[in-house]
């Protein structure tokens, strides 16, 4: 018993000649909310819409809105006719707009003429604003969906009454709809930075992804 209380009172001592530690506890990371878009430039956007105009589309210039969790729709307008019905379109920027307006003018058409002899009449999308991640996976970063900078295709209605869809169309038995629904994805390719479709990954299966995002270019 005595050199069990020796050895607790020696314990202690030397406690108390330590002392408490000096260091200092570690704070949690602090979170970082998303960038806040900036305001587009009023000559470029000025310079957007005229481009627009060039193709004929009818369209409303939006005021400028910034949402929560870094998502916006700046420099934006709601395409009202691109010469064809393009369905679900909502805020989309400017320049995205005009290349969705000078695709389907020119390469839609011309594609439709070439390989299935009969024109395009409508197109049918998921939609353009949507704030929300890449592919909806949480924690990936701001999908452009969120800065409405980008438009899904998913479908084409043509005069002769077929619908030429791209989950059905894109490995299907029709060579010429494949051969269509190839030549708009590669055209998409040299007008978008931005180009995903069914080849690109799981979540494309059923639609062509563009947008003019930053990280172009990319086509797949």
């Amino acid at each position: 018993m005595r050199i069990r209380g020796a050895w607790l009172l020696a314990m202690l001592a030397l406690a108390a000649c330590v002392g408490p530690s000096r260091e200092k506890p570690r704070r949690p990371p602090a979170h970082r909310p998303p960038p806040v878009a900036k305001a587009d430039d009023p000559r470029e956007l000025k310079q957007c819409l005229a481009d627009l105009g060039k193709y004929g589309a009818q369209f409303n210039v939006l005021p400028d809105r910034w949402f929560g969790n870094g998502c916006s729709a700046t420099g934006a307008v709601q395409l009202v006719a691109i010469g064809i019905p393009v369905t679900n379109l909502g805020a989309m920027k400017c320049r995205t707009a005009e290349r969705l307006s000078a695709w389907t003018n020119e390469a839609v058409q011309n594609a439709a003429m070439a390989w299935l002899d009969s024109r395009v009449v409508k197109i049918e999308s998921f939609g353009t604003y949507n704030c929300r991640p890449r592919n909806g996976v949480a924690g990936a970063k701001l999908s452009e969906h969120g800065r409405a900078n980008a438009v899904d295709i998913a479908a084409f209605q043509l005069a002769d009454g077929r619908r030429i869809t791209v989950e059905k169309g894109w490995r299907g038995p029709d060579a010429n709809v494949r051969n269509f629904l190839r030549a708009v994805h590669k055209a998409a390719c040299r007008r978008f930075a931005i180009v995903i479709g069914p080849d690109g990954d799981a979540a494309h299966y059923n639609h062509f992804h563009f947008d003019m995002g930053a990280d172009g270019p990319y086509c797949k």
